[in-house]
């Protein structure tokens, strides 16, 4: 089956299970740590105290958080023109281009963490959200069901 068969509700699916897996990661590798600190879990309850940790550790948890920004504006985005009947193969497109760069994001963070290819990266994926977002809303005040 296509990944277009179901018009935006696939990337929608595929970047929450993509942050299911990014909060896997993130306990994987930060509950460890924080064993390995001798940390006491409940030091967590006060910002910053887990600063201590190392970069791995901090950098999965740091994407993780990334996961709960931007994605939110994708989620609105994309349902709200699920819902009113748009979804052609430029948006479905886009919001394929929007959830892979996401999940290169994730993967450059998480990993070899070179901040400028991060922001390449999630500057790409911001002009993918903002097509989403442009041709969506034009779809709409041209006639709305159906269009881009």
């Amino acid at each position: 089956m296509s990944v277009f068969a179901h018009g935006l509700i696939g990337p929608v699916l595929a970047l929450a299970a993509w942050t299911l897996v990014m909060w896997v990661w993130m306990y994987a590798t930060r509950l460890p740590a924080i064993s390995a600190a001798k940390i006491d879990p409940q030091a967590a309850k006060h910002p910053g105290s887990l600063a201590i940790l190392p970069t791995g550790a901090r950098q999965v948890a740091d994407n993780y958080n990334h996961l709960h920004e931007q994605p939110t504006v994708f989620y609105a985005v994309a349902l709200a023109l699920a819902m009113t009947g748009q979804g052609g193969d430029i948006l479905v497109s886009l919001a394929w281009a929007y959830v892979g760069l996401r999940v290169l994001h994730s993967l450059i963070q998480c990993t070899v963490n070179i901040v400028p290819l991060r922001f390449v990266v999630f500057s790409l994926g911001t002009f993918a959200l903002m097509g989403l977002l442009g041709l969506g809303v034009m779809g709409l005040l041209q006639g709305g069901a159906g269009s881009p």
